[in-house]
């Protein structure tokens, strides 16, 4: 899978919003907001990646970028307070 230099900007501006919403949805579970930004970039990897493999498309230019990387963040913070609490 290639991505294109605007894809990739794009998908980090997702990414950041996407964690920022992370961070809302599991209000105690979040990193702060540089923290949640931060997991929602590299949430968006795994969020398309995911969504790759599953075969999951939604219909809209910037719904399934955002929907995408909105599951991957909420996996990943989801994962971060269940280790950040032992």
């Amino acid at each position: 899978m290639e991505i294109h230099p605007e894809q990739l900007i794009v998908l980090l501006l997702i990414g950041g919003i996407a964690g920022w919403l992370a961070g809302l949805i599991l209000k105690g579970r979040g990193l702060g907001l540089i923290g949640n930004i931060v997991v929602g970039v590299i949430g968006a990897f795994l969020g398309t990646w995911l969504f790759d493999v599953i075969g999951i498309h939604i219909d809209g230019k910037w719904i399934e970028p955002l929907v995408a990387s909105l599951v991957g963040s909420l996996i990943l913070l989801f994962a971060a307070s269940l280790i950040s609490r032992k």
